[in-house]
């Protein structure tokens, strides 16, 4: 993800090179003397992928920034806590199950839900999700 104009001009020189590499991939023979059609197909596909990742980096960012955000969506973050109970109570797990898969205690799973996560810091909830999505 692109976070800020500085990333967005290096991302944009760097799709920049990969477009004109696959050109010249494109337009150089279809076996090159040395290599093998396997080998020039599958370089051709990298260079093509690495384009269309970098491609739609920018593509969001610009989204982005042209106001395609809605910042309703941050309402999840009020919710957050609720979610995440509700999570583990609709897949079946008790606290003490949820902390063996998150690898914490079961009481700090108890004190996370019991403030609703407010100490619980972001790597720690994306932990969390995680035992919860496995």
């Amino acid at each position: 993800m692109i976070k800020n104009e500085r990333q967005y001009r290096i991302t944009r020189a760097q799709a920049a090179r990969f477009s004109q590499t696959l050109d010249g991939l494109r337009k150089r023979p279809s076996s090159p003397e040395g290599v093998h059609p396997r080998i020039a197909r599958a370089q051709e596909e990298a260079v093509a992928s690495q384009l269309a990742d970098l491609q739609e980096e920018l593509r969001e960012y610009e989204q982005v920034k042209a106001g395609g955000f809605c910042l309703e969506q941050l309402d999840v973050v009020s919710d957050l806590s609720i979610l995440l109970i509700r999570a583990r109570i609709a897949r079946g797990l008790s606290q003490r199950e949820l902390a063996r898969r998150a690898g914490l205690k079961e009481q700090q799973i108890q004190r996370y839900e019991a403030t609703d996560y407010e100490s619980a810091s972001l790597s720690r909830i994306k932990e969390v999700v995680a035992a919860l999505a496995s």
